[in-house]
């Protein structure tokens, strides 16, 4: 489908933004080449939603078909060893969105080489995804009413999967997810004379073991639930007893009441512990995105798309990960895909500070929506 000379540069892109990464919010370098390179292709660019979100449009009239893809990176040290790795110290492309951005760029490319010759096509480059909810702010900041899309698609490199495979479930795809700070309060005092002073340390463990424990008490065993205990901060001194525990975290879940039961048990877990050591607990809880939900409609046609394309389609189960996507899919009918990026040899995670997107599924994301947009705007 592709010019080979095409895809060689689609893949400088790629390495391009791989050198230059930026975190949520400040992708300022990264949108200013996007928005020029839509602009030379003859996309109809609008820019600043989410202050560095990038809108593109081609064509006219229903139906019209949202692809989004998500730019930010990570605040990691990179240890890829790559030519190409980042140049910016302690941010770096974990998470695969240079990969994300580039694929969406070639085929913007094609889509503008072949013209759209029914219904509109929309573009999505959306900033923030990692944490800062950037598909909310773009939302709150009139994205599908100035845009309003009939459907919207987006794809995740998966190195999970090997190439050549492709996930798009009809319901349950990524997790919602909430953060939790946890202040234990307490007298401190002499590590020799622990009995006049309160039991901070005590009741921050006992809080981080029974935390953890929530879901399988709480939850039926049918109800996927996750809550981790991340950070634990506390002490100066070997021979003293602190007077402030700081407990941080993250609960997973995916239908409403599971996420109440959680909330409910996280409060009553760490009060219950803080005041069995004398001690007293301040919690904040943050839920930040709910769950990812695909439209059976959409992600059947996903699915068609890319049997089309020969890929194989493999069914498996949702991740307790989470996605901000689940917010345009909260808003409209759509799909969230997983495209199989594995590597040979060693393949490290999302989130690895050795992770590096696999240039070689770069081609087969470009066409899948490519063949997504062809389909999708016939209505």
């Amino acid at each position: 489908m592709f010019d080979q000379d095409h895809i060689a540069e689609a893949i400088a892109w790629r390495h391009d933004l791989h050198r230059h990464p930026e975190l949520g919010f400040e992708e300022h370098r990264t949108s200013e080449m996007i928005a020029a390179l839509l602009t030379g292709w003859g996309w109809r660019v609008h820019r600043g939603l989410a202050g560095t979100g990038v809108v593109a449009q081609m064509g006219q009239g229903a139906p019209v078909i949202g692809l989004r893809a998500d730019i930010d990176a990570l605040p990691i040290v990179e240890a890829t060893g790559a030519a190409h790795a980042s140049t910016i110290p302690g941010k770096m492309h974990a998470c695969g969105h240079d990969g994300h951005a580039a694929m969406l760029l070639l085929a913007a490319r094609q889509i503008a080489a072949e013209g759209v010759e029914q219904g509109t096509v929309t573009l999505i480059f959306q900033p923030a995804e990692e944490s800062e909810g950037g598909a909310r702010v773009m939302i709150e900041q009139g994205l599908f009413t100035q845009f309003p899309v009939d459907k919207v698609f987006g794809i995740h490199n998966w190195p999970g999967l090997a190439p050549g495979r492709f996930v798009a479930r009809d319901d349950k795809m990524m997790a919602a997810f909430s953060v939790f700070d946890i202040e234990i309060l307490g007298k401190g005092g002499h590590g020799a004379m622990p009995e006049q002073s309160d039991g901070v340390i005590a009741a921050a463990g006992r809080t981080a073991a029974a935390l953890q424990e929530i879901p399988a008490r709480a939850l039926s065993p049918l109800e996927p639930g996750v809550v981790s205990v991340t950070q634990i901060h506390s002490g100066s001194a070997y021979n003293v007893c602190p007077d402030r525990a700081v407990l941080r975290g993250t609960c997973r879940w995916f239908g409403p009441e599971a996420g109440d039961i959680i909330e409910e048990r996280v409060r009553r877990v760490a009060t219950a512990e803080a005041t069995a050591q004398g001690c007293t607990a301040n919690i904040d809880y943050q839920r930040r995105y709910p769950a990812t939900i695909n439209s059976a409609p959409e992600a059947a046609l996903a699915r068609d798309v890319a049997a089309e394309m020969g890929l194989d389609t493999a069914m498996t189960g949702p991740s307790m990960a989470s996605e901000d996507f689940a917010f345009m899919l909260n808003e409209v009918p759509g799909a969230y895909l997983w495209l199989g990026a594995a590597r040979e040899g060693e393949n490290p995670g999302l989130h690895s500070a050795k992770f590096d997107f696999n240039d070689a599924v770069l081609p087969a994301g470009a066409e899948l929506w490519v063949r997504l947009a062809r389909r999708a705007t016939r209505g």
